[in-house]
């Protein structure tokens, strides 16, 4: 291979070979609309990691795995005393997710190293794609445990006893997938990365709105989850007077009203919600006994995030009538911001193809947060159509991925040059 010029060259991407890709991932988990769910850990995440192996080796391309299950594939630099760049994104999906949330980055960056590699290109640093374990959260949460693990943010045995719907373990869950993993070679937790980069679908209708192709991304709201369960006591609905029950469900309703109180926001920056609830004993003619629900709360405010986050607790208490609650925070992460290295490379990689970039922060949470304690980070978004995510009715044109993936990969070969 030759060395990367000082002035770099237009890279190809085969467009119809990165969206059949993209195709044949989505196919693994299919479910109706031309959605996808492709839970963590389970084994159609393991289908599709062993499908982007196939592509890997075809490339020649060296896999590795570390204890949490993040798959790396390296494309090796002509400096082995230089650190690495690092660039993907997840593979697993919400329960009624679509075809391009997450996964599309991992092939991203798979399509854009091939490229250099095809164009003959030496790098002087390696790159290495990346493949996180659970960021989505759908199965076991919360998300990002691969890339939390990674940047040391948590210790890696934090999540072992978490278990899903069915009562099955994180920690054997992974155990079963490393087992079925044995064939790759193991490698260390961590490591400090040159820089990284994650290509993702906006999430968000401004890039389609405003007609613009690429998003070069400038950081990530802070988020504070908390699970909430209020205790009261089982009474017959048509025999209780309503002046003797302790109603979970009416204390619950009350703090509810209360917090969306507390986070009134003329501005409309704020993000509170109350996304899951659980009732028990469930039963129409019951008074019920307990009531669970999250929160979950963001804001690229370091200052609003703590100030408002720590009254959660207080305003719950103050909400209650007749029953007991008990508030727990079960994730807390501050706002990321990325690094202006990063954000040029892929403003400079965009214009140097004639495409149109804008600015913009990100409202949903990525790996990419967790990297930036460690290394520069950064994020490349294309238009999602609608601003939708989550959801099978998700969509992205094969030239708008293609796009991504080449300003990818001239912001690859920019900074692997460094």
């Amino acid at each position: 291979m030759q060395h990367a010029p000082n002035s770099l060259p237009a890279l190809a991407i085969d467009e119809a070979r990165h969206w059949d890709r993209l195709m044949q991932m989505a196919r693994l988990g299919a479910i109706p609309g031309e959605g996808v769910n492709r839970a963590a850990l389970s084994d159609l995440d393991h289908q599709a990691r062993r499908l982007l192996l196939s592509w890997a080796a075809e490339a020649g391309l060296a896999p590795s795995v570390d204890a949490l299950g993040n798959l790396f594939l390296r494309h090796e630099g002509t400096d082995p005393s230089l650190a690495p760049l690092l660039a993907g994104s997840h593979m697993d999906s919400q329960p009624k997710g679509g075809r391009f949330d997450g996964i599309w980055g991992v092939l991203a960056a798979l399509d854009a190293v091939q490229a250099i590699r095809q164009a003959g290109l030496a790098t002087r640093r390696a790159i290495e794609i990346v493949a996180w374990t659970n960021e989505e959260g759908g199965r076991f949460a919360p998300g990002c445990m691969g890339s939390m693990a990674f940047s040391g943010f948590r210790p890696p045995e934090t999540w072992d006893d978490t278990r899903d719907r069915d009562g099955l373990r994180f920690g054997d869950e992974l155990a079963r997938l490393l087992a079925a993993e044995s064939d790759i070679p193991r490698r260390p937790l961590g490591f400090t990365p040159f820089a990284y980069i994650e290509p993702h679908i906006e999430q968000g209708p401004l890039l389609e709105a405003e007609g613009l192709d690429i998003g070069v991304v400038t950081g990530i709201q802070g988020s504070r989850w908390f699970l909430v369960e209020i205790a009261g006591k089982t009474d017959h609905a048509g025999t209780a007077p309503l002046s003797r029950r302790k109603d979970a469900v009416q204390d619950m309703l009350r703090a509810i009203t209360a917090l969306n109180a507390l986070m009134a926001d003329p501005t409309d920056v704020l993000r509170f919600t109350v996304g899951r609830i659980e009732v028990e004993p469930n039963s129409s003619n019951t008074v019920a006994d307990l009531a669970r629900f999250s929160i979950d709360f963001r804001h690229p405010d370091a200052a609003i995030l703590a100030e408002r986050g720590d009254a959660i607790p207080a305003t719950i208490q103050s909400a209650m009538t007749t029953c007991r609650a008990t508030v727990r925070e079960t994730f807390h992460a501050l706002p990321a911001r990325f690094d202006p290295m990063v954000q040029d490379a892929v403003e400079a990689a965009t214009r140097d193809l004639g495409l149109k970039p804008r600015r913009l922060p990100s409202g949903a949470f990525h790996d990419a947060q967790f990297l930036v304690p460690i290394c520069p980070s950064g994020m490349i978004f294309i238009p999602s159509r609608g601003g939708i995510s989550h959801h099978p009715s998700e969509y992205s044109t094969p030239a708008q991925v293609a796009n991504g993936t080449r300003v990818l990969a001239q912001a690859l070969l920019r900074l692997a040059t460094m």
